[in-house]
């Protein structure tokens, strides 16, 4: 494991950026080449790793609460704002709207692409009082609800 995360993950992660087409997505091929040659079957789930899809869609999250919180250069009004009307619904009461796409490429921006999963978090994973907290969180999370890092 140690091997894995000071080797490959590394060079999978630098400068990584959301892929929109499928053959973006080929850098995963290192991920599951480096963990073949390890022959261990079921790597991921046994030592608990995510899949690059997974991990962009946290680290969109935790910029996000990063935003909300003031700890990032990014002010929310710039690029967010928030529900008005979804206020009194389940979930949390940071809820944002999602602006409306006429150009795929917009769709794939990241004050587009985070807002759905952002609506879908809990009042106390919204509410951390810490950077820590909120990612503890979202590993609650991660382990309760199946798909909610996946596309």
């Amino acid at each position: 494991m140690s091997l894995y995360k000071t080797l490959a993950r590394p060079h999978v992660e630098y400068c990584s950026i959301d892929p929109t087409l499928q053959k973006d997505k080929k850098i995963e091929k290192i991920q599951h080449r480096f963990t073949k040659t390890i022959k261990i079957w079921k790597v991921n789930r046994t030592w608990g790793l995510w899949t690059l899809d997974r991990r962009r869609n946290r680290q969109d999250l935790i910029e996000l609460f990063k935003i909300f919180k003031g700890l990032s250069r990014v002010q929310i009004d710039e690029l967010f704002m928030l529900d008005k009307n979804m206020k009194g619904t389940r979930g949390h009461c940071l809820k944002l709207r999602k602006t409306r796409c006429n150009r795929d490429i917009t769709r794939h921006f990241f004050s587009n692409r985070v807002v759905n999963r952002w609506n879908l978090l809990d009042q106390r994973t919204v509410d951390a009082p810490s950077l820590n907290v909120f990612k503890n969180g979202l590993s609650r999370i991660r382990d309760n609800r199946m798909g909610f890092f996946m596309d």
